[in-house]
């Protein structure tokens, strides 16, 4: 199937989310904004939008790459480039940031979610609805009842201490718009086709086309231009 350009569309408003969070997040570092700014009020929330925002789409993008069956070669090519720019981040925020690397962000979470949600390719797309849902309930429910204090599990989401990273995306709770991206794309089903046909300009949809190469490159650029504007001013 051709590129959705509501798909491509939405990425870039997502993508513009991310930018305008992580200025926010920025001017903070910088002293330029109070303490605490990024992570508090409409910036809790806005952040939280917007990562969910992006593994939604993960998922839709997913059942419309292989939801009609499994093409290997191209599905480990991708995945092989997310795990690889994860890594990266990892390897960058270990060097620069020890007390808060991210050990587990959403492109950790987006990689390991494609991995597990292949068998949801077979689903019904209300049970895979359910699914997600059920994750999204699990953030609340879950943790008492299953706290798992040991430091490698906490990627799953499930403790109720917190964890020291710049970017943490468990996968309690957010695999679940992951899986909820997923069953609505199977649900729309022929409807894609009607949606291929339509078309959006090509300066709104093509940074939704080139994501991860703007999501690695945007706070450099970000921290780099307001470094250079605060020695001027």
């Amino acid at each position: 199937m051709q590129r959705i350009w509501i798909i491509d569309v939405a990425r870039t408003l997502a993508l513009i989310g991310m930018a305008a969070f992580h200025l926010v997040y920025d001017l903070q570092m910088f002293g330029v904004l109070p303490p605490g700014t990024a992570t508090s009020g409409i910036f809790y929330y806005h952040a939280r939008i917007v990562a969910g925002s992006f593994l939604f789409l993960a998922g839709m993008g997913l059942w419309l790459a292989h939801g009609s069956g499994l093409h290997w070669h191209a599905f480990w090519r991708r995945w092989l480039r997310i795990a690889a720019a994860a890594a990266g981040v990892t390897l960058v925020t270990r060097l620069a940031m020890p007390q808060a690397w991210v050990f587990f962000g959403i492109l950790h979470c987006i990689a390991l979610a494609s991995l597990i949600a292949l068998p949801c390719l077979r689903l019904p797309a209300l049970l895979t609805l359910a699914l997600g849902a059920t994750v999204l309930g699990a953030a609340w429910w879950a943790p008492p009842l299953l706290e798992w204090t040991w430091p490698p599990l906490r990627f799953l989401g499930l403790q109720t201490g917190p964890t020291y990273s710049v970017d943490f995306v468990p996968l309690v709770p957010w695999f679940g718009p992951f899986l909820i991206g997923l069953g609505l794309a199977r649900l729309i089903g022929p409807g894609w086709v009607r949606l291929a046909r339509l078309q959006a300009p090509d300066w709104l949809a093509w940074p939704g086309r080139h994501s991860l190469a703007i999501y690695l490159l945007h706070q450099p650029v970000l921290i780099g231009l307001l470094w250079l504007i605060l020695q001027l001013v």
